[in-house]
Order: C-alpha cells, then sequence, then structure tokens
C-alpha cells in the first residue's frame, strides 16, 4: 500500500557560528547574521519518510515555511527523493512562536488534502523547544510518536518504530494516519542525488523569480518542466490570521542577557594518572567538589 507522506523542514540559522549580533534587541534571532542551513534533525525525517517510499511505495511531499531564501531547503529535499514541494510564505507570518507555526503548518497539511504520515525532526537547533511536532498533532488531531529511534515496520494501517525514552527504548505500534518526530540517532541522512541535483537545481518559487526580476515566460517553463515549487499564503491556506505571527504568538521573551565566560587565571593538567589524581585532590582541598 503506497503512503502520502508530508516531511516539515526549516531552515535554520548555523547555531555553530553564533555571534553578539545572533539575537535582535526584541528577542527574535536575527537570521541575516548567520548562514542558514536545513535543519539536521528534519533531514533525518526526510530519510524516514524516502525509506517507506522506496520499501512500502508512496509519495513524499517537503513543506516549510519562511521567507522565499527557505526554498534552499525544498531544492535540497528534492534533491534527495522528495516527490513535491510547498513553500508557505507571508509577512503576517513574521515572529510566529511555536503555537503560531504549528497552527500554520497544520493549516498547510490540511490544504494538501489527505495525509498517511506527517513526519519532522524532534526539534529545530535555532529553538531546541521540540514543541512543534506535538502541537501540530493536536491541531491535526493525529497519534504521535515522538523521540522516533528506529523505523521497524509499516502496513495493515499502523506504523511501528523505536522510540528514544532517555533511559531506554520503547517499541511503539501507532495507528494512521499519524504524526512522527524523528532524533538524528534514526538514521543516516542520503546526500543529494546526482542526477536530482541537475534536474531540479534550476527549480523556483514563484517569489523568487520576482526577487530576480526574471519575465513571466520563465514561469511559465519552469511549470511547465515542473520546477515551479508550490507557493502558498496564509489566504491560500485558510489560515485564521488572529493565530498567527505576532499577534498569534502567546511567547514573549523577557530579558536576553550575554554571558561571557571569563578566567582569570590557568593551571595545565598533564592527561596522566599522576595529574588527574592532583587535580582531583586540589578541588577537593578547594571543596569545589567532595
Amino acid at each position: 500500500m503506497p503512503y502520502n507522506m508530508v516531511v516539515l523542514a526549516k531552515q535554520v540559522p548555523d547555531t555553530k557560528a553564533v555571534t553578539g549580533k545572533a539575537m535582535n534587541d526584541d528577542g527574535t534571532v536575527n537570521r541575516a547574521a548567520l548562514p542558514a542551513i536545513f535543519n539536521p534533525e528534519d533531514l533525518n525525517a526526510l530519510e524516514l519518510a524516502l525509506t517507506i517510499k522506496e520499501q512500502y511505495g508512496g509519495k513524499v511531499t517537503i513543506m516549510t515555511m519562511g521567507l522565499p531564501s527557505a526554498c534552499e531547503v525544498l531544492r535540497a529535499g528534492l534533491c534527495r527523493g522528495a516527490d513535491r514541494a510547498v513553500l508557505i510564505t507571508d509577512r503576517r507570518a513574521a515572529a510566529s512562536d511555536t503555537l503560531a507555526t504549528s497552527y500554520i503548518l497544520s493549516c498547510g497539511v490540511k490544504h494538501l488534502g489527505p495525509v498517511d504520515i506527517v513526519v519532522c525532526g524532534r526539534q529545530a537547533i535555532d529553538g531546541d523547544t521540540a514543541q512543534v511536532g506535538p502541537q501540530l498533532a493536536e491541531k491535526l488531531g493525529l497519534p504521535q510518536v515522538t523521540y522516533v529511534d528506529e523505523l521497524l515496520e509499516v502496513g495493515d494501517g499502523t506504523i511501528t518504530v523505536k522510540r528514544n525514552v532517555t533511559n531506554g527504548w520503547e517499541k511503539v505500534r501507532c495507528r494512521l494516519p499519524a504524526v512522527l518526530t524523528v532524533m538524528d540517532t534514526a538514521n543516516e541522512p542520503r546526500p543529494a542525488g546526482v542526477r536530482l541535483t541537475m534536474q531540479y537545481k534550476k527549480a523556483r518559487a514563484q517569489s523568487e523569480l520576482a526577487k530576480e526580476n526574471t519575465n513571466a515566460e520563465l514561469a511559465a517553463t519552469l511549470k511547465k518542466k515542473g520546477l515551479l515549487i508550490e507557493e502558498w499564503n496564509l489566504d491560500d491556506i485558510k489560515a485564521d490570521l488572529t493565530w498567527c505571527g505576532r499577534d498569534g504568538s502567546p511567547t514573549k521573551v523577557h530579558r536576553i542577557q550575554s554571558v561571557v565566560l571569563t578566567a582569570t587565571e590557568h593551571k595545565n593538567i598533564t592527561p596522566t594518572d599522576e595529574g588527574i589524581r592532583e587535580m582531583i585532590h586540589e578541588l577537593i582541598e578547594d571543596h569545589t567538589i567532595g
């Protein structure tokens, strides 16, 4: 039985390159100050969906919400094997917290039509909340399995997975349709395929074409070749604006504090048993430990 799947992916700032300019004064992320990447665990989510497609048949749609630049994530998904790409972009969605984001994404998933499996990464590295997946499941009225660590079986209207519970694992069977959040230990994401890269490297969304000042003929040509990325705004997905953007986001940043760790002195410890014993002895004498 083929399965209709949607993978929710996010373009995130590379937190390994964080600087003092990474945050705006209002508590939002200054995305222009950091390079943008495909959220790592969303790649694991995509890999899980592609594995189901290969083993059991089906179709994979990759969807993201963000600025037109987020199409980089969609192209990366297409180059790895996704069949369809959708960009949800609207200035009215700016400054959405997890509650507003999950609502908008739920509207997008519903707009796609019947879906068997919704897959997303456990969490995004720019927020680390792990809230969007569970909130999305609640808004869609679907069962959810979080912290998926391994795909075991799909069939008879159910999916069986192994989920991480910190000090062990659970084997869980869940009825479909369902929402899954996937950990980075679940699989090894495949690289982009050469043939698919050549096929989709010119794929563009309408807003990208407008920014590049290209003519309407190019958009028609891309659409004819299946290279025009679908683009929806909040009106297209029939979203209630009171639940979107800043107005629909109850989360407020109380304070931002930059913590700088400084050391007035340091001591080199030799990487030997004797050096470690001396360090422990000194820490005990100073009442740092013990």
